[in-house]
Parts: structure tokens; sequence; C-alpha cells
């Protein structure tokens, strides 16, 4: 008879093992010096400094954020469960052009907010349940819908950019909000409340446990009596929810709803959480390095666009930040084994 390990055990394998100081203290604020480095590198240049540090571009970095932000928090539940959603981008695009035809067919807001964060989960919870009943790779589903759902934003918005009215969610993502006591845009703060809501999840719910105990080791958790086959599908759609709420900020951002947006926007989700310290084998990751490492990601960029640099310069400055995250995560396990 196969022994049934009880919670304790379970509590123990998902908990990260004891290491020395040092690497753990690289863990808990790598992302935070990522940051610091990032910033400073464009803080340092003389003509650029003085707006890149004001408060009103510090304003604009946030609500650049929000997005990435919003769709890491998803990706980090995926990551830490050792899997991959490459449809990100499609999911978003998908889920604002769903807002977007409901709002300009005079649905009352709320409504459309639903169907947004409903179209998101509603991808997740498929594609989690094919990654679990058919044991197939999580990157070959998630490309796969990439396809999918982008296609069938096309479709919905007859293959052109859909205007939504004047409503409340239109000013979601302004920058310098109405009233002027909210200070941030409102988008920010939903991403900040959404943050604590996954961190809480992820940190102080028997879900969370199982989640880590699935990335660090499948097979032992399922030994554990975690039932894999349900959790999957579950953590796709909560991070498809993630993804749908991101769809409506980027419907927000940018007024209509745009088949063709947030196209690669899965390259920086990732890049968010793998500089938030967050493995790609499974097993590790937090909320905080996620917003740290989404955070990361718009102060680039933002500092580049004021640089002048080019757009490709940005993407092959993406792309070695994500190699050099991987490989700093590789030595750490590395060393750690």
């Amino acid at each position: 008879m196969k022994p049934r390990w009880g919670e304790a055990e379970l509590g123990a394998m998902a908990a990260s093992t004891p290491s020395p100081w040092l690497p753990a203290l690289w863990r808990v604020g790598g992302p935070f010096l990522g940051l610091a480095l990032v910033t400073g590198l464009f803080a340092l240049n003389p003509e650029i400094r003085e707006v890149f540090l004001s408060g009103q571009n510090l304003r604009f970095v946030l609500t650049q954020t929000v997005i990435v932000a919003i769709a890491a928090l998803g990706m980090t539940l995926i990551i830490v469960s050792g899997g991959i959603d490459l449809s990100v981008g499609s999911s978003i695009a998908l889920s604002s052009v769903a807002a977007a035809v409901l709002l300009r067919a005079g649905v009352p807001p709320v409504a459309a907010v639903g169907a947004a964060v409903g179209t998101g989960a509603i991808l997740g919870l498929f594609a989690g349940t094919l990654v679990s009943t058919l044991r197939i790779a999580p990157f070959i589903v998630t490309l796969g819908l990439l396809g999918v759902a982008r296609g069938l934003a096309k479709w919905l918005a007859g293959e052109r950019t859909v205007s939504i009215p004047e409503t409340w969610v239109s000013r979601l993502m302004t920058p310098l909000p109405e009233p002027a006591w909210l200070v941030l845009a409102p988008g920010v703060w939903v991403a900040v409340l959404l943050a604590l809501f996954i961190a809480m999840l992820l940190r102080g719910t028997v879900f969370g446990r199982h989640l880590f105990a699935i990335g660090s080791n499948e097979a032992a958790a399922r030994l554990c009596g975690v039932r894999v086959g349900r959790m999957k599908p579950m953590i796709y759609l909560v991070a498809g929810a993630c993804f749908g709420l991101a769809g409506l900020m980027q419907l927000a951002r940018l007024r209509q709803g745009d088949p063709t947006a947030a196209s690669g926007l899965e390259l920086d989700v990732i890049a968010a959480v793998v500089i938030g310290g967050a493995s790609l084998s499974g097993g590790t990751g937090s909320v905080v390095g996620s917003m740290v490492g989404a955070l990361t990601m718009a102060v680039l960029r933002n500092g580049s666009q004021q640089m002048g640099w080019p757009t490709y310069m940005q993407e092959i400055l993406i792309g070695t930040v994500i190699v050099l995250a991987v490989t700093v995560d590789r030595l750490r396990q590395g060393k750690a084994g």
C-alpha cells in the first residue's frame, strides 16, 4: 500500500530548501538590484536625468507597468507550477476586443469587464484542461492557442479596430486620474490589489502550497495526494483571468479594441517573471519579484524611449536581459544542487 503523506510533509516539500545566506539574499534582493541598475543606467545621463526622475514620469512609468504586471501575476502562477503560457498576448487582444464589442453595443461597463476577465479565464481553462488531460507540453498547447486566440480576435473585430464610447473603463489608465486624490492611474491600484490577492493565494492557502509542490516535483506531489489533474486547469484558469484583466487595461489604454495589439507581449511578461526570480523549472517564484520585474521592464522601455533608442534596440536589450536572468537561475540551481 502506497504511503499517503499529510499536509505537513507536503508543506515541507513545497518550501524552499535551506541554502546559504548569500544565495537566499540574492533571491530576495536580486530583482531590486536589477531595478536599481536599470534606473541608474538612465539616471546617469544628464540629458534626460531631470525628466526621467521626475514625479510626472514616475506616474507614466507606473501606468505603463500595469498591463505587464497584471499579466505577470498570472504567469507567475503558471511558471511556479512548472508550466509556461505563450498565448498571453493573443489572450489579452481577444479579451480587449470582446469587451470593446460589448461596450460599443451599449452593454453596461461592468458586464464588459466581466466579459474581458471571463474570456481570459475560459482560454486559460481550455489550455489547462488540454495540458492536464492530454498530457501535452504547455509550450505546445499555448503555442497553438496563440494563433487560435489571435484569429478569434480578428474575426470578432471584423479585422479592424473597435472604438468604444467614453465610460469609466476608458479612464482606468489615465496617468492623471480624476479624482486627483487617487494620485496614480486607477489601473495601478487595481494591479496592487490583485498582487495582494495573488500573494495571499500563493502563501496562505492550500491551493498555493499544492501549486508550489507541483512545480517542485509533480510525481512526489501526486504521492502526497495532490490532485494534479484538477489543479492544473484551475491554475491556468486563474492565470487566464489575470490575462483577461490585462486585456481590459489594454482596452483602456488604447481606447479601442485592437485585434493586433499585444503582439509579442508574452516576451515582456515572461521576462518580468524570470527577472523577478522565478525559475523556468518551476517551484520558485514570488509576487513581489514579478512586480519588480514588470517595473524593471517598464523603466527599461521608458528610459530607452527618452534616450531616443530605436525599437529594435529595446528588443535586443529585453532579449539579453532574459538570457542573463535564465543564466543566473541555472547557475543558482547548479550551486544549490
